[in-house]
Parts: C-alpha cells; structure tokens; sequence
C-alpha cells in the first residue's frame, strides 16, 4: 500500500548532514535518507525535510471513552475517536493491525481513509454531543503533528483531548504533545526487554521512560497490559509491571485485558478469565488502588468498578461499557469524602 498523498511539513525532526533528517516522533528516532522513511513507512524525507501524514482519518467515530479505556475520565461520556494509518512497532498479536501495520503488510489492504480537516472533526464532535477528541487506532505518535492541529481547534472549542498510545516516545514528542493533550493511555506490553523487543521490534525501556515522563509533565495516564498466555501471563512479569507503577504512583489505573487471537498469533489460546482476576489481584496485592479487569464482562464484574480505596465502597458501577451508576461528588467518595483522582469536569 503507498503512502497516502495527503501530507504536510513536519515538526518534529532535526535536519542533519547530506540532506538527511532525524526523526523525533517515537523512540526509534529514525534517521531518514532523502527519498527514504522510517520504521513507520509514513514518515518520509523528501528533498531534506521531513513530511508527515496530514488532512485524513481512518474513520470518525462515536465511542464511549470507557472503551478507550479511560476509566477516570468523564465517565459515561462519549468521545469522537479519529486515526490514521501506520505503527512504529510490530507487534505479533496486534488487535487493530489493519490500520496499524497498513502500510508495511500487505495483507492489511485497508481502504476506508476519510478526507478531512480539523474543523470538521471539531465539527462532528460537537454536533455529537462528544466533550473529547481522541487520537486512536493507529500509533499517534507518529501522526502527531497531525493530532496537535486537530487538537489545537478542539481546545478553542472547549473539549478535551486524548491518546491511545503505545507510549514508545521521545521526550520531545511528550512536550510537544503537552500542551494539547488531557489524558494519554499506554499499552505496557510486557517488562522483559528482550523478550519485548522480540515481539514488537520496540525498547521496552523507552515506554517506561514515556510512563514517568507524562506524569512528571502533569499528564492524565492510564496503562493497559493485554494479557497474552505464554508472553506475558506470568506472576513475576505481572508483579514486576505491577511494582514498577507503584513506583511511580499508586494512583495510575491500570487495565488488564483480555488477548483473542489475532494477527500472526493465531495458535495459541485466547486469554481466560481466571488469568485476569489473577492479574488484577496481583495488582492490588502490589498497592495499586485503581486496577481493572476488562474485555470480558460479567465474567469479572467485580473488576470493573472503581473502588473508593478509602472505605471500599463503589464509586462508579460499570458493565462493559456502560456505566449503570456514578456516585462521585466533585471528585470525592459521597460516604468518606476521600478523593478518587482523575478528570471529572
């Protein structure tokens, strides 16, 4: 599949010798011949700069931000969801591979691009009744010049903004984002590095580093760990991802969901429940006070509510997607008054 045409000048590279450039959009900081692009296949140099997608979405939908997942933001509201194509990383197992590996598998052929412009995104989201724009299916990172102009417009017209991300990033590209973004969500894969890398051609350490660097900047974070049986199911890898965000604050929800075959994993088992619980209740064991359970509802129906980690009340009651109650007061649980973090108005 070519390189779409729709594109635009970007911003975050550094112009080196020979008419090369250095991409800074995701850790693996590509350095791009002219005529050539990187990793992604979308980011590409052309006549010494760099160019970058721009003007076009895989789709614009309505989703709730439940299903982004955001749990501790603005729940049971909608969110209008945009993308592009494209993924720095390889990831075997992936569950949104036809837009993400579109341009480097054939197999992906994907042929749904939506021509469009900030303002209409902007548009759409209003009229849809959605307070939050999200950059989504593909990896943003690599689109996010694209991301920033769409949420340039959405902040002059009061919404929020938010990432779905594998948080495999440069510091630079965070502070770019910075301005712009609310609420990020990061895929922790796994916490073996060569195991990592094996999987998903990435560095696992440059996705913790994007961890503590958004909090550090005053970022909304969420981590999702798709639990994959004989990858990453163990109890010393869960507890090690588990500690690690403990580390860094006992606040960071963290969602482990549930792995279906997919992609170019399609021989082994899809992930059942009981790993999950077993998953989340490594992560309360480990001091986390905000874990979830999901992609398999009613199964642990438990796990999909927010506790008040205070008197263990339920705050927010949820079924999948759905939120059948929330009983936060300005942020606060109504029978102790303890504060439940996250982004409420």
């Amino acid at each position: 599949m070519k390189v779409p045409a729709l594109t635009a000048p970007g911003e975050l590279f550094d112009a080196l010798d020979g008419g090369r450039v250095r991409c800074r959009a995701c850790a693996n900081e590509c350095v791009i011949e002219e005529g050539g692009h990187g990793i992604c296949a979308l980011r590409s140099n052309v006549g010494g700069r760099l160019l970058v997608p721009f003007g076009y979405s895989t789709g614009l939908r309505v989703d709730p931000i439940e299903k982004k997942p955001f749990f501790h933001v603005l729940p049971a509201s909608s969110c209008l969801s945009f993308g592009m194509l494209g993924c720095n990383l390889s990831c075997r197992w992936c569950q949104n591979w036809t837009t993400s590996q579109a341009l480097k598998d054939p197999d992906a052929n994907y042929s749904g691009l939506v021509e469009c412009s900030p303002e209409k995104i902007v548009e759409q989201a209003r009229a849809r009744g959605c307070p939050t724009v999200v950059s989504t299916y593909n990896e943003p990172l690599i689109t996010a010049e694209w991301a920033v102009a769409v949420f340039r417009r959405a902040k002059e017209a009061g919404l929020r903004c938010g990432f779905v991300s594998n948080g495999h990033a440069t510091r630079r590209c965070l502070e770019y984002l910075r301005p712009w973004v609310d609420f990020y969500k990061v895929d922790l894969k796994g916490f073996d590095e060569r195991r990592f890398r094996e999987a998903t051609g990435g560095r696992l350490a440059a996705v913790l580093e994007s961890i503590a660097s958004l909090l550090e900047l005053g970022v909304w974070v969420e981590v999702v760990t798709l639990v994959v049986p004989g990858f990453n199911d163990s109890d010393r890898e869960l507890g090690f991802i588990a500690r690690f965000m403990r580390g860094l604050s006992k606040d960071i929800p963290w969602h482990v969901t549930a792995f279906r075959q997919d992609y170019k994993l399609l021989d082994g088992p899809d992930t059942p429940a009981g790993t999950l619980l077993r998953a989340a209740e490594i992560g309360r064991a480990e001091g986390l006070r905000y874990v979830y359970a999901g992609n398999l509802p009613g199964e642990a129906a438990e796990w999909e509510n927010t506790f008040c980690p205070h008197c263990r009340k339920v705050v927010i009651e949820r079924r999948g997607f759905r939120v059948l109650s929330n009983r936060l007061k300005s942020g606060r649980c109504p029978s102790c008054a303890e504060n439940i973090p996250g982004v409420w108005e």
